[in-house]
């Protein structure tokens, strides 16, 4: 089968071959980076660079920055076009493009799994669950997401498992396809975050509750590459997933 790979080898001997001469192909990019990887789950690994960049070919946000336009713009990557903006800054609604898929996992049971707005709400959501710990969780606080922080401290005060299934109106699906963001302040920039495949890059409950706190070991994406194989401060191969839909750059013409 051909297959695009890209592989990353992490070491300090960058003087030495990070590959057997046998191992090369003009289908696979690789890159060796300077320091070792923790966690492919974004949540855990907090401000880990190269983990991050990693997750950011696994996982997809509903929109992009199109580096090459001048000025930078944003554009829709799983959302149909970019999201609506109240006047006053603090709502957003993203609508979610049908028919983009989840690579295949075990966690789905042999069943293909469509990408859904209620999994942006379950990704945000799993910044405010005191479990993970999670160091970005200040992106979100300090816009205030209305209903989120009162989840947290419920959770904090219990003791209990954070309560995912209560409906907020802070991160919220309208439908199957609608993503609704409110902010308890206006915030012009708060859009921006959404554009970073990583820190908004969405994850399926179905796979988090199968693997547990082994989550950061086994992500999986609706993007163009999945994981392979993962040497932990060795290797990490990604291929091509078979259930990316394909897209391609949209340059302009000018482009």
């Amino acid at each position: 089968m051909r297959r695009r790979t890209l592989l990353a080898a992490s070491g300090l001997a960058a003087s030495s071959p990070a590959w057997p001469r046998g191992e090369r192909s003009a289908k696979t990019l690789r890159i060796t980076i300077p320091a070792a990887e923790t966690s492919f789950d974004a949540v855990q690994n907090n401000t880990d660079l190269y983990s991050n960049t990693v997750c950011a070919h696994i996982f997809e946000a509903p929109i992009a920055f199109d580096y090459l336009a001048r000025p930078v713009r944003l554009v829709a990557k799983t959302a149909l076009a970019l999201p609506e903006i109240s006047a006053d800054y603090r709502t957003l609604i993203f609508r979610i493009r049908p028919g983009i898929y989840f690579a295949d996992d075990p966690a789905f049971k042999g069943k293909k799994r469509e990408l859904v707005a209620e999994d942006y709400v379950y990704t945000i959501k799993r910044y405010y669950d005191p479990r993970w710990k999670a160091a970005d969780l200040y992106v979100f606080t300090n816009a205030k997401l209305v209903g989120l922080a009162e989840l947290r401290e419920r959770a904090l005060k219990s003791k209990r498992a954070f309560d995912y299934d209560s409906v907020v109106d802070g991160a919220r699906a309208l439908d199957r396809y609608t993503l609704q963001i409110k902010l308890g302040q206006p915030d012009p920039r708060f859009v921006y975050n959404f554009a970073n495949s990583w820190l908004m890059g969405a994850v399926a409950r179905e796979v988090v509750e199968f693997y547990g706190d082994e989550v950061g070991a086994h992500p999986v994406g609706t993007g163009a590459f999945r994981l392979a194989e993962w040497r932990r401060a060795s290797r990490i191969e990604l291929v091509r997933s078979p259930s990316y839909r394909g897209s391609v750059y949209d340059g302009t013409p000018a482009d």
